[in-house]
């Protein structure tokens, strides 16, 4: 029983997962997510009270299932710094090309709750945005880069940009011009602080 109770929960926030990445958070209703997993609407309010409540566990377990494909994605990345930046926006170029994509899902969430800046789905979402770039910092630091926390900052608002921008327009060669823009963002940063080591 117990057993059956999580496979409906788990069932539960991958519809509402899907729904909410493709349609938005406004325009998916309740009865819809119960279809989608193949409950009812009763069984669904058994799990959840409601559908804020809802969009927060599917954000939070999403948030934990990303975070670990990231990790897992870093951990097998070798090569130095330039190799890290292609390889990060390349991986942002070929994401893009999935059928379906519509960019990050936290990131256009955010978006449609932008009137409501108390609602828990955006701290989530906020807490998500900054553990990412708090690993890029982390990678950025062990290839050697001062200010790390500074550039993992500078190239996640390249990320970002890059995911509005090749929506916009249609083209992942976008994702190809930010990386260069943050290979010269890094190696700017890096001249400026070997010039005030010499300076020191």
């Amino acid at each position: 029983m117990v057993r059956s109770a999580v496979q409906t929960r788990r069932r539960i926030l991958d519809a509402a997962y899907g729904l909410f990445y493709r349609k938005g958070f406004s325009r998916v209703g309740v009865d819809s997510i119960a279809a989608a997993a193949g409950i009812t609407k009763r069984t669904l309010y058994d799990h959840f009270t409601s559908k804020d409540e809802l969009l927060g566990a599917v954000l939070e377990f999403h948030h934990q299932l990303a975070l670990a494909r990231v990790q897992d994605w870093g951990s097998r990345l070798t090569g130095d710094l330039d190799n890290l930046l292609d390889s990060l926006f390349a991986e942002l170029a070929q994401w893009a090309a999935k059928p379906g994509w519509v960019g990050a899902g936290f990131t256009r969430l955010t978006m449609e709750l932008a009137d409501l800046p108390g609602h828990p789905a955006r701290a989530i979402a906020s807490r998500h945005k900054a553990e990412v770039e708090a690993w890029l910092a982390r990678e950025l630091a062990r290839r050697g880069v001062a200010r790390a926390e500074v550039c993992a900052r500078q190239i996640a608002i390249l990320l970002e940009g890059s995911m509005v921008l090749i929506l916009v327009h249609g083209n992942r060669q976008i994702a190809t011009s930010a990386a260069q823009a943050a290979k010269q963002l890094v190696r700017r940063g890096s001249a400026k602080n070997a010039l005030r080591r010499q300076r020191a």
